[in-house]
């Protein structure tokens, strides 16, 4: 190994021993260190945006989609169908006014019979000796008012003669006036049995036809009430009447002269009209609704007494609110609410008012407008206020 150079100074490096690099390599090194540096600041900044865009879709998913669906109120009136009750618009049960037996019947069920027509006849025997009593009666009053009539006389002109006293001529006279009310109740009593009489006879009140009859030959009758069952029932099929209750809510909407349509079971397609003839104008408590009755003509007996109608009761545009499918309700304490989004995207819950139920949709009355926007099948989870996505524009 050569000695060290003796020119050299004690400290000084050996030039032999140093070495510098080529200036083509100190530059590419240069080089790799910005390059290291720039991939550390593009990664570090890529993952700070990585970062942000996780935490706004996070925040984004926590944001619920819901659907909404945009009311409109009908503009075109609608109908409400309610049942009817078909009815005679003259009908009259016949009772027996006095007790007797069925001595004959002479029309039975769905014969056309006029008016004072024989129905039936009673046999009454003890009608028969009353009324024999009442004419023997009259008979023997009217007898004694004749003898008191002749005496009161004489009397009369005794005491003009001064024949006899005031006092006899006044006790003829008052006789007299008691015979005359004797007559009065004796021809009052024979009348009234001989009324009773008439009654055993039972006659059509106007022209109809039998619907009923609950008699037959030897039956025992008594007079007759409203609870008991009528022995005959006569009716006008000419013009028929149609009973419906209308609800409560739907009650003012009953106008003078409106008119309806309905249809029967025994006619199927056939649609029939009826005008309106008279309001109960009361609401019975019972069953919260009014009465009503239509009338037509029935002149050529297509419809009958009895038969339940189905009727097409009008309404105005927007009586019946707005419809809402039932799944967008939502039970709650406060009761049945709807979930609406508001301008700002957020959750509004409206209390409703359900007048009628559909089944797959209710009627509102009051609660919402058309111009809400409902949420339709709500989370249990929604609240007011709650921030909301809407998934369909």
């Amino acid at each position: 190994m050569p000695d060290k150079n003796p020119d050299m100074g004690p400290g000084e490096p050996d030039p032999l021993l140093q070495h510098s690099a080529p200036p083509g390599l100190k530059r590419w090194g240069k080089l790799a260190v910005i390059a290291a540096v720039l991939i550390s600041v593009l990664g570090i900044g890529w993952r700070m945006w990585k970062s942000h865009n996780t935490a706004e879709w996070t925040d984004a998913q926590a944001i619920p989609t819901v659907q909404v669906i945009k009311l409109k109120s009908t503009k075109a009136g609608s109908t409400l169908s309610l049942p009817g009750d078909v009815q005679a618009f003259t009908s009259a049960p016949i009772y027996a006014q006095i007790s007797g037996y069925v001595k004959k019947w002479y029309v039975d069920i769905g014969a056309p019979v006029k008016k004072g027509q024989l129905l039936a006849e009673l046999d009454t025997p003890g009608m028969t000796g009353e009324a024999a009593q009442g004419r023997a009666n009259l008979v023997n009053a009217q007898a004694a008012q004749k003898l008191s009539e002749a005496t009161a006389r004489r009397y009369d002109a005794l005491f003009a003669q001064g024949a006899v006293a005031r006092q006899s001529k006044d006790e003829k006279d008052a006789d007299l006036a008691a015979k005359n009310a004797v007559v009065a109740a004796a021809r009052a009593g024979l009348y009234s049995v001989s009324s009773q009489e008439n009654f055993r006879r039972l006659v059509a009140p106007f022209d109809g036809v039998v619907t009923s009859r609950a008699v037959d030959v030897g039956a025992l009758v008594t007079v007759g009430t409203p609870a008991s069952t009528p022995l005959f029932t006569v009716s006008d099929l000419t013009k028929l009447r149609v009973y419906v209750r209308v609800p409560q809510n739907y009650a003012s909407y009953i106008r003078p002269g409106m008119e309806v349509t309905f249809s029967v079971p025994q006619h199927p397609g056939k649609v029939f009209h009826s005008v309106l003839v008279a309001s109960a104008g009361a609401v019975a408590s019972a069953t919260g609704t009014v009465l009503v009755q239509f009338g037509l003509d029935n002149t050529d007996n297509a419809l009958q007494p009895g038969a339940y109608a189905e009727v097409k009761f009008p309404l105005p545009a927007g009586a019946n609110g707005i419809r809402v499918p039932a799944t967008a309700l939502m039970f709650r304490d406060e009761g049945m609410q709807v979930a609406t989004v508001d301008a700002t995207n957020h959750v509004k819950l409206k209390t409703v008012i359900i007048s009628r139920d559909m089944g797959a949709s209710v009627d509102v009355g009051g609660g919402i407008s058309p111009k809400d926007r409902i949420i339709d099948n709500p989370a249990d989870a929604l609240r007011d206020g709650d921030e909301v996505k809407i998934g369909n524009k």
